[in-house]
């Protein structure tokens, strides 16, 4: 029996050099294009940003709320009884939500794990709660997320080999159980989600491909692969993606989590990855860092005080096209709250231009060209 899919994905175009791919997600929140980077939203809100310019001005179609935090406050219920996320936020797009694992094991310095789940303490108030493959399922669809992620066991850098063995054991068997919650879930529930298996293994190839092997038996809609970007070294990140890529199936979205830097985004699409998130673009803007075409601007630096050119004369953002470097860097040494919004503007915009860049190379067969010119100008930087 074949399952029907909550989520479409068609390939539209594909790099005959490399693995790289556009494609159209489907969702019930609207259609997106592929490879995308997802801007992080954990709490509800995409920190310093409005969602209407988000959607509007930035061209975002789909962003990453966190189960953790949004569990622990305001609460899964109150947002249900608020009609989902997607109208407490106010967000018309897509939504998918972490299943909570990652804060979990980074956020909570008291936690229990065993094949049941995962007892922690809140980082907020220490008070304890309980993790399962089901609950969490049950928390993301009371959120009304249009993608769901499974509870994983996410390994910090380094983990011996025994302790990963486990640990991926135990993923994969949470997988099964959510996956086997979810569709008995969906049968009487009318609105359409998706929910994503996560790829684990450490640092060790033949864990991951064996995880992704087994979790492709799913048939799930979309898988990720996780346990990225935990402190090991960058190329040792993208030969866990090789390792794991091949072993999932070609037909359904892949989304490497909490990556990267922006030469870091065309290496995983080449690599097959089609979704990603990270971090980086919001809070290297709000500590003063800015990503251009010619590398990183640290706006701090005495030699813009005075300076009447935008941070980037290539850029079309709003804050490009209306402020200069001497103001931005003006509102960062006052500490006004105004500098977070339109940095923070700015480096998502570059962030989502580059993938549309990586689209457009790709549809029109230059993608291995602009891969080389990434690769050659990575160590530039501008500061």
């Amino acid at each position: 029996m074949v399952t029907p899919r909550q989520i479409a994905f068609e390939t539209t175009a594909a790099c005959l050099e490399t693995r790289a791919r556009t494609g159209i997600l489907k969702t019930a929140h609207g259609e997106i294009e592929t490879p995308v980077f997802m801007p992080v939203g954990t709490q509800a809100t995409v920190k310093g940003v409005r969602q209407d310019s988000l959607y509007r001005e930035l061209g975002a179609r789909i962003l990453l709320g966190n189960t953790y935090h949004l569990f622990l406050r305001p609460g899964h219920e109150i947002i249900r009884e608020l009609g989902g996320l997607h109208r407490f936020m106010s967000w018309p797009g897509a939504i998918l939500t972490d299943s909570g694992g990652f804060q979990v094991f980074s956020l909570s310095e008291r936690r229990t794990i065993s094949d049941d789940g995962v007892v922690f303490r809140s980082h907020l108030d220490g008070d304890s709660h309980l993790f399962t493959p089901e609950s969490t399922v049950d928390v993301q669809l009371a959120l009304g997320s249009d993608i769901l992620m499974t509870l994983d066991e996410c390994t910090p850098y380094p983990s011996p080999r025994d302790y990963a063995e486990t640990s991926t054991a135990r993923t994969i068997e949470w997988a099964r159980r959510a996956m086997t919650h979810f569709r008995q879930r969906m049968e009487s529930v009318s609105t359409r989600h998706a929910l994503f298996p996560i790829v684990q293994g450490s640092v060790y190839p033949d864990l991951r491909q064996s995880c992704a092997t087994q979790l492709a038996d799913l048939d799930a809609d979309g898988y990720a692969i996780g346990g990225l970007s935990v402190g090991e070294p960058r190329p040792l990140s993208m030969d866990m993606v090789d390792a794991a890529e091949p072993r999932l199936p070609r037909d359904r979205p892949r989304y490497a989590m909490g990556v990267g830097m922006p030469d870091e985004l065309p290496e995983y699409v080449a690599r097959g990855i089609d979704m990603m998130d990270c971090v980086l673009p919001t809070r290297n803007a709000r500590n003063g860092y800015l990503f251009t075409r010619r590398g990183r601007l640290i706006i701090k630096h005495s030699r813009f005080k005075a300076d009447p050119e935008p941070i980037d004369d290539h850029c079309g953002c709003p804050t490009c096209r209306t402020y200069s470097r001497a103001y931005l860097r003006h509102l960062f040494q006052a500490g006004e709250i105004l500098y977070a919004t339109l940095a923070t503007t700015h480096n998502l915009y570059r962030y989502l231009e580059i993938m549309r860049e990586i689209r457009d190379a790709i549809r029109s067969g230059t993608f291995p060209q602009y891969l080389a010119e990434t690769r050659s100008a990575a160590n530039q930087r501008v500061e």
